[in-house]
């Protein structure tokens, strides 16, 4: 049975979609809701689709419900990297760009591409990334409601600092609901402690890891997890004219790639293999920013090796394909 792509652009309120089948699109717009996946539902119903290859981009938390709606439903998902589909449309030399178009454009991205299917994970990974992402907004928030302090007149500032105590309590009740949460699934709490091994890697870092990429196994080596997160190098050479630096492809996962930062500058501090890595680029003249970069990569790596190895973390280890 013949398969129909279906292309899905999504944003907050709304999603568009692009069902293409014997050459041809039909296009709907609907809310992004429960109302909206049922409403998806019927539609599809009525123009007899069976067999479902739905495709849409990796956008943060706006296409997850949706995605899990469709595998629930014993349709096919992939969830794609957007710069794969922005390479594709300027392939096809696309000027023009609308919700529509957009979604016309990853059915076809679809079709051509054949993109990996998407798998939801465990519900205690899902849950503890949900509670992750909260803990990390209110921390936001409290630093928003401190600046707005520095600034606020003698009427404000009362309800301010009130509103700053909520969410101290708030962020308090989150971070133990986060460890409570580890600590109670006991794969979790494996990982967790072999993290913990690792010089550099703190509570913050492992809550990332364990909400983020939590199954290594997703990941055919450390080099396709730094490119997931976006610290894989991007190299500028062509013919005898281009010799560009070296750098950070930053194509991948934004948060994710932020949060390793802090860490990576703990780490060229404690951490045995870092502080080598360190010395010897250092030496080498590199550039400061481009010796993070390396130290935030090779940590990856060192992440991935414990948790690939299921051993705490050993300085004499050397992971492979670093």
């Amino acid at each position: 049975m013949e398969s129909h792509k279906l292309g899905i652009d999504i944003s907050k309120k709304t999603f568009d979609v692009a069902l293409l089948r014997e050459g041809k699109f039909k296009h709907k717009k609907l809310r992004n809701s429960a109302a909206g996946f049922k409403e998806l539902s019927l539609w599809l119903e009525r123009l007899n689709v069976a067999s479902l290859h739905a495709c849409m981009e990796s956008t943060g938390s706006y296409g997850e419900a949706l995605a899990q709606y469709l595998y629930d439903a014993g349709y096919q998902v992939s969830i794609v990297n957007p710069a794969r589909i922005k390479g594709f449309a300027q392939g096809e030399l696309i000027r023009t760009k609308t919700d529509k178009s957009d979604a016309s454009l990853i059915a076809r991205f679809c079709l051509a591409m054949a993109p990996s299917l998407w798998t939801p994970e465990p519900w205690e990974i899902r849950l503890l990334r949900d509670l992750s992402r909260r803990y990390d907004s209110l921390l936001e928030m409290r630093q928003q409601e401190v600046n707005r302090l520095d600034v606020s007149g003698s009427e404000l500032r009362c309800d301010i600092e009130e509103h700053i105590k909520y969410l101290d309590n708030s962020i308090a009740e989150t971070k133990k609901r986060i460890r409570d949460h580890i600590d109670d699934h006991p794969d979790l709490k494996r990982k967790k402690d072999l993290l913990e091994t690792i010089p550099g890697v703190g509570e913050a870092t492992i809550n990332v890891v364990l909400s983020e990429f939590a199954d290594i196994s997703r990941f055919d080596s450390a080099k396709q997890l730094a490119s997931f997160i976006g610290l894989a190098p991007r190299h500028r050479l062509s013919g005898t004219s281009v010799r560009g630096r070296a750098s950070m492809s930053k194509i991948g996962n934004a948060k994710v790639r932020k949060s390793f930062f802090m860490p990576a500058l703990v780490a060229m501090k404690f951490n045995p293999v870092l502080i080598e890595m360190r010395r010897r680029l250092l030496k080498a003249g590199k550039p400061k920013m481009l010796i993070v970069g390396a130290v935030m990569r090779k940590l990856i790596h060192i992440i991935y090796g414990v948790l690939k190895n299921n051993q705490p973390f050993n300085p004499d280890f050397q992971v492979k394909n670093v």
